[in-house]
């Protein structure tokens, strides 16, 4: 219809607002992910830790259950820093799998359909789109990770007391940001090559190769110089060095400033790598 005859009207319903409308994206996104038996039955296998956390914690904390199966768990297991951080560290293996399994398409798919100047043609910027594509993989893995975490804590602080909670109130802090940490780490990783890798099992590979990778080269690096300071190069490391640094425990190696430096330079890499793809054109020479 020609322009000139004014018989088109333009939209006059109600405007999402603005600070939500990237929440858009992983709204489609979890109608395609949720449709997979083998994720679904995946993510309640990554639940199946913490419940087992939650019963040892029940079980500690009801004598009359210990005398009844005759088992002295007290004695076992302590819940402690060291309890918690072992229950993290099996959940962030957990979330590294599902962001290899959902990561590597969630950008890629848009680049080859061209649906990129789709998107970026509407009152939806670049970064809303990079914060979309982002909490699709934040909000599954805070379901792994922090958000179970802490219902353990709160289960134990509400055996223990208000003394316990507040004397260890750093484990429910170190929970939080050291998941975030973990989440922020592997989500953008999983984005950039999603966006410079169009074939995803290729950048599935490549995020698992960097996640190893990095244990080889620390290790060729220490032995060929005599130092520590490649443990730099192992993001897991990284993370877990901070992790320790949060809750208090001596970490190995390289000081937990470097960790922190090593962990915000490979953020800055990810985040520099998708603003060069995220574009609503692509020049070709």
């Amino acid at each position: 219809m020609a322009v000139y005859e004014r018989s088109y009207k333009r939209y006059a319903g109600d405007l999402s607002p603005q600070w939500s409308r990237f929440s858009v994206l992983p709204r489609y996104v979890y109608q395609d992910i949720f449709r997979s038996k083998f994720f679904l039955a995946f993510l309640i296998l990554s639940l199946i830790y913490p419940l087992v956390c939650g019963a040892v914690i029940y079980l500690r904390h009801n004598a009359e259950v210990l005398e009844a199966i005759d088992v002295r768990i007290a004695e076992i297991f302590a819940i402690d820093a060291s309890f918690f951080s072992q229950l993290m560290f099996v959940q962030i293996w957990f979330a590294f799998f599902v962001a290899l399994f959902i990561g590597p398409g969630l950008v890629s798919k848009d680049l080859a359909n061209n649906g990129l100047p789709l998107y970026l043609s509407r009152p939806f910027s670049r970064a809303e789109y990079v914060m979309g594509k982002f909490s699709v993989l934040a909000i599954l893995l805070s379901l792994i990770t922090w958000v179970p975490g802490l219902v353990l804590y709160a289960l134990q602080s509400g055996y223990a007391g208000l003394s316990w909670a507040t004397s260890n109130a750093r484990i429910a802090l170190t929970i939080f940001l050291g998941s975030w940490v973990w989440i922020t780490v592997v989500s953008l990783m999983a984005l950039a090559l999603s966006a410079w890798v169009k074939w995803r099992p290729v950048a599935g590979f490549l995020m698992f190769m960097i996640l190893l990778g990095g244990g080889f080269f620390q290790v060729i690096v220490n032995g060929l110089f005599r130092t520590e300071w490649g443990d730099l190069a192992n993001l897991m490391r990284d993370v877990w060095i901070i992790w320790l640094g949060l809750i208090g425990e001596p970490g190995p190696g390289t000081p937990v400033w470097a960790a922190w430096l090593a962990v915000l330079a490979f953020v800055c890499l990810c985040i520099y790598m998708l603003n060069r793809k995220i574009r609503a054109y692509e020049v070709v020479s």
